[in-house]
């Protein structure tokens, strides 16, 4: 499903697929984690840590984090998931009350990824030290580094991420 949903994201950039196409495969998407998720949550063995994901304040867009947190769930993690459209406070307030080892952030539009960096900076103002990771399909590396998060490109890349970050 993955590759799928990436190769859909791949032909709206090319302006070969348009938004009702997105909408439909996001739809499908949806409906398929809904049916793996039991299965997978059966699968759970251990706890290997605490996660917080979210999709920043103003961006909708969820699918890539729904997908992280069942991957993260699947290989057992304690996974909080804050939702799309979430305010900088209901993240940090989360933040103070979980102690996550790993906070990750979402954003799929370049007008929303830079409420990352004002999370990280009101999180480092507030005394938590929590790790960061950061993705979203107009997310990069670089930027990522220059807010002070680690990267994933997809959610497999994510779980192997938080692994290192919780193993630091």
């Amino acid at each position: 499903m993955i590759p799928a949903i990436v190769r859909v994201g791949d032909l709206y950039d090319k302006k070969i697929y348009f938004l009702p196409q997105l909408m439909a495969s996001a739809e499908a998407m949806k409906k398929a984690l809904a049916y793996l998720e039991p299965h997978l949550k059966k699968a759970a063995v251990a706890d290997k840590g605490k996660v917080i994901l979210a999709t920043v304040r103003g961006d909708i867009h969820d699918i890539g984090k729904n997908i992280v947190a069942l991957l993260l769930k699947n290989y057992g993690y304690c996974v909080i998931d804050l939702g799309k459209d979430v305010s900088e406070q209901v993240i940090l307030d989360a933040a103070h009350k979980e102690k996550p080892d790993v906070i990750g952030l979402s954003a799929l539009m370049t007008t929303t990824m830079v409420n990352m960096k004002d999370i990280i900076a009101l999180a480092r103002a507030q005394g938590i030290r929590t790790d960061f990771l950061v993705g979203g399909a107009v997310v990069t590396d670089a930027y990522a580094k220059s807010i002070g998060a680690s990267f994933a490109k997809d959610g497999v890349e994510a779980v192997k991420v938080i692994e290192k970050l919780i193993k630091k």
